[in-house]
């Protein structure tokens, strides 16, 4: 894991934003993409040279005049900042707020309730680990060809997507959703906590330089929804929005829902669960 969690995170998103979304030129010579360390530092009204020493670990604590400046030169949306402020209190790279706490697996009764209100729809209930700890059986349908859950008591997102070959032939966008599992991986403690450090070490002998690269590269700030593509062995493909919700902190887990992003896909899967079309509705943008 980069100990410059707050320098990687201030690059990404630097290079993401387009001159013209701040009303500059891109200009015939550009190189860099997104912008130029030199035009943020002018939009946040501070030196270069402090726009550097933050991207290179340098000074890991701006004061919240600067991060503000900074948040808003970069127009990010209120989970980006307070991901950003999140960093910047987390600065020590040898502190996890888990302690010795080991990975919740026991889903509470309520939220077992609420995964069977969700069916015919595609959910599950995961942990900071990744492991799969409930789902419906609509997500059951959906993954069964790949195999995930053959063993449901070992099941874990992490390991099937870098370790089994079934993957990249069921997600046509492998290489996003790996970086999205690695950024989930490190938005917590990552390897200050044991569990997590286990988990990665495995998952660096099992997948080599793509893991370990996009440790080093991808910011610890996964997407909280979005559009996945599949390819079903028995629906075929299939294009599916998610959702992802926080359960309690004392539960430490994730609810994942799938939803048709189109009238093919939910045909598609309400044929699946032999149902008559209209089980599943897609979900119009």
């Amino acid at each position: 894991m980069s100990d410059n969690e707050l320098g990687l995170f201030l690059r990404t998103r630097r290079e993401a934003v387009s001159p013209a979304r701040v009303g500059l030129s891109a200009g015939p010579r550009r190189r860099t993409p997104g912008l130029r360390r030199a035009e943020l530092a002018t939009l946040a009204g501070v030196s270069v040279e402090y726009i550097i020493r933050l991207e290179q670990g340098r000074d890991r604590r701006p004061s919240p005049s600067v991060l503000s400046a900074i948040a808003n030169a970069l127009h990010l949306v209120p989970s980006e900042r307070i991901h950003l402020y999140r960093l910047t209190k987390s600065a020590d790279p040898g502190f996890s707020c888990m302690g010795s706490v080991g990975p919740a697996r026991a889903v509470r009764p309520t939220v077992r309730v609420i995964l069977d209100r969700l069916e015919p729809a595609a959910a599950v209930v995961v942990n900071r680990l990744s492991d799969v700890l409930a789902y419906t059986e609509g997500y059951r349908r959906l993954m069964a060809p790949t195999g995930l859950l053959d063993d449901p008591s070992t099941a874990n997102l992490a390991l099937f997507l870098f370790g089994d070959s079934r993957a990249r032939d069921f997600y046509p966008d492998w290489e996003y959703l790996a970086d999205e599992q690695v950024a989930a991986l490190k938005q917590g403690p990552f390897r200050n906590d044991p569990a997590t450090a286990t988990l990665a070490d495995e998952l660096e002998i099992l997948a080599g330089e793509e893991f370990t690269r996009r440790v080093a590269t991808v910011p610890n700030l996964p997407a909280a929804t979005g559009t996945t593509r599949v390819e079903h062995a028995e629906a075929g493909r299939l294009h599916l929005v998610f959702e992802t919700l926080d359960l309690p902190a004392d539960d430490d887990q994730q609810l994942f829902i799938y939803l048709p992003a189109d009238e093919a896909t939910a045909t598609a899967l309400d044929k699946l669960a032999g149902r008559h079309p209209g089980a599943l509705r897609a979900v119009s943008g």
